[in-house]
Parts: structure tokens; sequence; C-alpha cells
């Protein structure tokens, strides 16, 4: 359930990348708890926006608040305790460590904090049956679907609890069937937890799943009406 204080407050952003600009004055809020759909064509600034709003770019103007927290004058260390702890990540093609099963994969954030190995284990294995591949859990990446890992890939991005979690085209590798049961999942999982979701996608199909919808053209955001 969302509520009146933003989480996320991104404003008047600007991003270029040698000549080329991405953002162009772009603004985004986002609310506890809401799950908000990013969209626009190819080359739009959606993924930039995305990459900023989670400090893994930095702006070249503007400013992001997370939490009242000014992003843009973090110390790269503090971005980095941020994006293991308080941020998810779940990108288009999963990024799971090959040489690691998918139980190790789904442990590795919880290690990265300090979390031993059986306690991180444990934890991984209910979050791979929530999101219904416990079957996979000795398996490695190479040896599962691209479903079966986009799921692996949402329980590594939920499993420390945070309060925002950042997905770039979840689905944009996976079939219609297997997308549709990805973002059913990573949907009800995230609400469950009470984590914020933003959505980078160009599919209507799956923008359905959320809140409110944005579009980027040109770098600029403008928000459509709900989603729901």
């Amino acid at each position: 359930m969302t509520t009146a204080e933003p989480l996320l407050h991104a404003r008047d952003l600007h991003k270029s990348f040698g000549l080329t600009p991405a953002l162009d004055g772009a603004s985004l809020t986002v609310a506890a708890g809401e799950l908000v759909a990013v969209m626009g064509p190819s080359g739009s600034g959606k993924s930039t926006l995305l990459h900023c709003l989670a400090g893994i770019t930095r702006p070249d103007r503007g400013t992001i608040s997370y939490q009242g927290r000014d992003l843009t004058t973090c110390s790269d260390a503090e971005l980095s305790a941020l994006r293991r702890g308080e941020f998810g990540f779940l990108f288009q093609f999963g990024q799971l460590v090959p040489e690691l099963t998918c139980l190790e994969n789904v442990a590795l954030p919880l290690r990265l904090n300090g979390v031993r190995r059986k306690a991180a284990e444990a934890r991984a294995g209910e979050w791979l049956d929530r999101l219904e591949v416990a079957d996979v859990a000795t398996k490695r990446p190479g040896e599962v679907s691209g479903g079966q890992g986009q799921r692996v890939g949402a329980a590594r991005a939920l499993i420390t609890g945070p309060k925002a979690v950042f997905a770039d085209e979840p689905t944009g590798a996976l079939d219609s069937l297997n997308g549709e049961r990805v973002m059913k999942l990573l949907t009800l999982a995230a609400r469950e937890s009470g984590a914020a979701v933003v959505l980078v996608t160009h599919e209507v199909r799956v923008a359905a799943y959320a809140d409110r919808e944005v579009v980027v053209r040109d770098g600029r955001t403008r928000d459509l009406a709900p989603a729901r």
C-alpha cells in the first residue's frame, strides 16, 4: 500500500554521455510500497533514470532524495552500502553468477553483508520456494530456463528485505507466458514484503501490474493516469 511520504524523489535530473543527452529535466516520485512502471521508446532515457535513482549512475545535475537523504552528495562507499542493504536489483538477463548454484546466488547479498553461510542459505531456500523455483536450488544458472533464472533473480533482489527494488526490463528476454509468471510472483512478493518497485519496461502488459505509469521521452518524464 502506498503512503503520502515519498520514499524516492528525483527532481530535474540531467545526464549526458559525451555530447548525447540521456536525461533532460526528468523528475519522479515513488512512495513506499508503490510499484511504478517507467515506459518509453528505446533511447528515451528510462534506463538511465533507473540507474540514477539506484545510485549506479550519478546525474550531472538535479537532486535525488531517498528517505530525505540526498543521494547525489553520498560517497561511493555510502551508495554501495545502500545498494547492498536497502536496494534490490533485477535485470533483463538476471546477471546471476554462473559459477554459483541458484541457492548460492540468492544467498550472495546476505553473505556480502556478513551473514553466515548456513543462515544465508536457509533464507535463500525460503525465497526460492516463495518464487516457486526451489527445485533448481542446486543447479547453476546455465542449467535453468530463462523464466526460472528470472525468478531466481527476483529472489536475490528481495532477500535482503529492500525498501526499493529496481527492475530493468525483467521480462524482456522471456516469452509471454514466463513473463506473466515472473511479474505475478515478483509483484506478489514485493507487496508482501512492502518493497517499492521501479520497473522499466516497454511492454504494456508488464506495465499493467503497476500502480502508476510514467513515460520517459527525450529525457523528460510525464505521469499517465493510474494503471489500475
